[in-house]
Formats: C-alpha cells, structure tokens, sequence
C-alpha cells in the first residue's frame, strides 16, 4: 500500500527540508508527500511549526513558480503566495523527493478560488438571479477549463507522480466564505436551488443537451422568491424533481457532464505527462448530485477517486468505502485519507486497525491530513500504525 501525507509548502520553507522530511520518512515512515500546489483561504492553526502557531492562507495562492510565457495573454493565471518570496516550494520538494526516493504528488484546489473568482466575476457560477458566487470558478466556462489543464501541464515540469485534483467541480452556497450569515431560515431546498449555476455557459450546455434551460432557470427563481418569502414553505420537503416539470434534473445532469468532460481532459493531460490524476471527493456517495459529482462516470473518467475516510472506527471506514461499492467506484481504484489525530484515533492500534481494512477491502492509497496541522506525537502515530 502507498502512503503519504498532505502538506503545505509553507510547512517545509518554515521547517527545512531536513525537518520536514526527516519527520515524514523517520516518525511517519510514509513513502511520499502531498504538497499544495494551489490553495484556498484559510486560518490554521499549527502546533509544531517553529516560527508560527496561526498562519492565513491567502486566498487562491499558487506555491510554485508559474511559467510566465505559458500564461502570457490569460486573465486566468496562478498568482505566487508572498509566503514563498522568490523561492519555488515545489523545485525543492522535488529536488528531495528525489534524492530520498519519494513520490511527489501535486494537492491542487482548481475551482475554489476567491482570488480568480472576485478578479473576474463572470468566470465565477452565477445562481438563477444571476448573483455570482464569487468563491468559486465555473467549470463550464471556457477560460477555467484552460487554466485548469494549464495548471496539470505546469505542474508536469517538477516530476510530479499524481495530481489530486480538489474542487475540480461545482460547490453549493454554503462553502466557507468568511462571516456567511443567513439571518432567517433558509431551509435545505432553497440552499440547493441558490447553489446551482446559471451562467451563460451552464446554461449553454444545458441547451445542447437538450434541456430547455431558460424555463429551469425561471422555474428556479420562482420556487426560491416562494420558498424566500414564507417560512412553512422554507421548511418543506427539499425534494425538487418535479420542478419545471422534471427539466430540474435535465440541467443538473448536464452539469455533471460539464464535471466529468472536464476532469477526462485533465486525466488525459496529466498522462500525457506520465502523471495520474486523482479525484478528490470529499462529499462521499450520493451527496454531490448538486456539485455535478458523477462517481461511476468519473470513475471511469480519471485514474482514481479519492474520498475521506474521517471516522472513529474501522467498521465506520468499511463503510464509507462500501458505499463507494454501490456506487461504482471499486475499492482498488480509490485512494483514502485518514487523519490520525485524537478527533479520529485513540491511538496507534486504532489507526492501524482502519490501515488493515483498507488493505483487507483493496484500497492500494492511503493519505493522511495535514502535516502541519497536526502534532508530532501524530506523525509518530502515523508510523507505529504503518509498522503495525
């Protein structure tokens, strides 16, 4: 079974090559590291970073060296983090990867992304009234899905193994953008129909597939002012598949063709350039009808599907990966992340007992999150895990 742990850039230039991978190959004893490539805005909290406790992840940062000529003319471009001044985090990781004889892979957010999404709105989803989800990239829009495949090729140059590809779909309206307030209840019907995309381009593709996407989209408008204006009626039943006479559904299968297209081009780009692509799915089977998820077609679209396997027991992860089972997605075509802090494991048996199931199950992949998030007492608990 391969093995890795998920990492920021930032964890290596403040720690040292040496630290760093001194603690992923002799305390966690995994054979590779997965390295952000482009991230999304966050504040973390690190408990054995030497220079820092909290650090802000700006928004939509690259942490490599973008090719400038490869980008020349393109609105949509990976912009450095100020965090890695004139150094290339990933020129160093692969030097050391190398030279220690580790895989490399690429954790690259591609459609979550403030910074794209507020520089150029009309690349950004916009809902049935046309507001535009500014967080967010559209995945139907021409532009994004160059800058997506550009990024898979970028990214090639460093020797990467796997890219696993993050957000490299639709997200609904509740997507962690500071300070969301919703003051009055909204209800779960309303939250889904304010997450679907309605841009040009969506609406487009809806169309060549036939569906009549101008009526869904008043349809649409006409349910939330309902569902926006009364209370019971936020309160009901968030089942919409009778909406615009079942041409709801139409639109939202054609948006998961525009997710699973797109993740085709880049799984064929990455082994243009001997690298897999992994999709990274974290909503788990039957949940991302709304984000354009399709298991089974991206299954057979990608090289892998990689899912998160945060539970208590190993009875809770067979689980998970059994329901991947019903869904299509065999188990020896998944990659899983654990984490091995004391929110999932009790300790070492407990993880080594969740390793064994996916052995047991098939799973060839096994990650864990997040380096720097974690104490060092869990990346020795990573490694008694894997000796186990």
């Amino acid at each position: 079974m391969e093995s890795s742990v998920l990492a920021f850039a930032t964890d290596l230039l403040d720690e040292g090559a040496d630290t760093f991978f001194g603690n992923l190959t002799d305390r966690a004893g995994v054979g590779g590291v997965t390295l952000a490539s482009v991230y999304h805005e966050a504040r973390d909290v690190f408990p054995h970073n030497p220079h820092r406790v909290i650090r802000y992840l700006e928004p939509g940062a690259a942490y490599f060296r973008p090719d400038p000529a490869r980008w020349q003319g393109r609105r949509l471009a990976p912009a450095p983090s100020t965090a890695i001044g004139d150094r290339d985090p990933f020129a160093e990781a692969a030097a050391e990867t190398r030279r220690r004889g580790l895989k490399l892979h690429a954790w690259t957010v591609f459609c979550h992304n403030d910074r794209l999404g507020f520089a150029h709105p009309d690349c950004a989803p916009a809902n049935a009234f046309g507001d535009r989800h500014l967080t967010e990239l559209c995945p139907a829009h021409p532009e994004v899905r160059e800058y997506a495949r550009t990024l898979v090729t970028e990214l090639a140059r460093y020797g990467v193994d796997a890219i696993r590809a993050e957000s490299l779909h639709f997200h609904g309206l509740r997507h962690g953008y500071h300070h969301e307030r919703y003051f009055e209840e909204l209800g779960a019907g309303a939250e889904a129909l304010l997450g679907i995309c309605f841009c040009p381009h969506c609406r487009a593709a809806a169309t060549r597939a036939g569906v009549p996407a101008e009526e869904v989209a008043e349809a649409v408008r006409t349910e939330l002012r309902r569902r926006l204006a009364d209370e019971a009626a936020a309160a009901e039943p968030a089942d919409l598949s009778a909406l615009a006479d079942g041409a709801l559904a139409a639109y939202l299968d054609a948006a998961t063709t525009t997710v699973t297209t797109l993740a085709a081009e880049l799984t064929e780009e990455a082994r243009r350039h001997g690298m897999r692509l992994s999709f990274m799915d974290g909503a788990g089977p039957g949940k991302g009808w709304l984000s354009g998820i399709d298991l089974p077609a991206l299954a057979g679209a990608t090289d892998q599907i990689e899912t998160l396997g945060y539970a208590k027991t190993p009875e809770a992860v067979r689980e998970k990966i059994a329901a991947f089972a019903l869904h299509g997605v065999r188990p020896q075509d998944m990659a899983v992340i654990l984490r091995p802090m004391a929110s999932d494991c009790d300790g070492p048996a407990n993880l080594a007992a969740k390793i064994a199931t996916l052995r047991e199950l098939g799973v060839p992949e096994v990650e864990f999150y997040n380096y720097g998030l974690m104490r060092l007492s869990s990346l020795d608990r990573i490694g008694a895990a894997l000796a186990g």
